[in-house]
């Protein structure tokens, strides 16, 4: 599904991300990233990148809305690093590498949006994009 159409389909996603199950939290994770402008399914997508109970869920959720290569799902990936643990922390910061930086055409989309991010009105989300940007080394 690309898109929620009606509730009759985001009743279900949300439903799932509160499964006991790991898999089923994660699976929710990746599918309502595609609809992560809807206030719904950001609320419930904040908390998968939090989920303190298997550190899959974070990385496959934000795996997911990296994938959407847009400033919607950077900046929720971005806004989670000041509410993670340490632990919450890396697993972001392997999403980031396993999707933004994979080629020098990845790491140059990555950037952009970054740039775009570097003066957003959330300061927390702005810090973390400009902290992107600098080199990696």
């Amino acid at each position: 599904m690309s898109r929620c159409e009606s509730d009759d389909q985001l009743i279900p996603l949300l439903e799932d991300a509160a499964s006991a199950s790991w898999s089923v939290r994660a699976a929710a994770g990746r599918r309502l990233a595609a609809v992560a402008e809807v206030p719904e399914a950001a609320e419930t997508l904040h908390r998968l990148l939090l989920d303190g109970r298997d550190t899959f869920v974070t990385q496959e959720t934000a795996e997911a809305l990296l994938e959407r290569w847009d400033v919607v799902g950077l900046r929720m990936v971005l806004a989670a690093f000041v509410a993670a643990d340490d632990s919450t922390g890396d697993h972001l910061d392997d999403a980031i590498l396993n999707v933004c930086r994979q080629s020098q055409e990845d790491g140059e989309r990555f950037a952009v949006l970054c740039s775009a991010l570097a003066s957003d009105a959330d300061s927390a989300v702005s810090e973390e994009a400009r902290k992107l940007l600098q080199p990696l080394w």
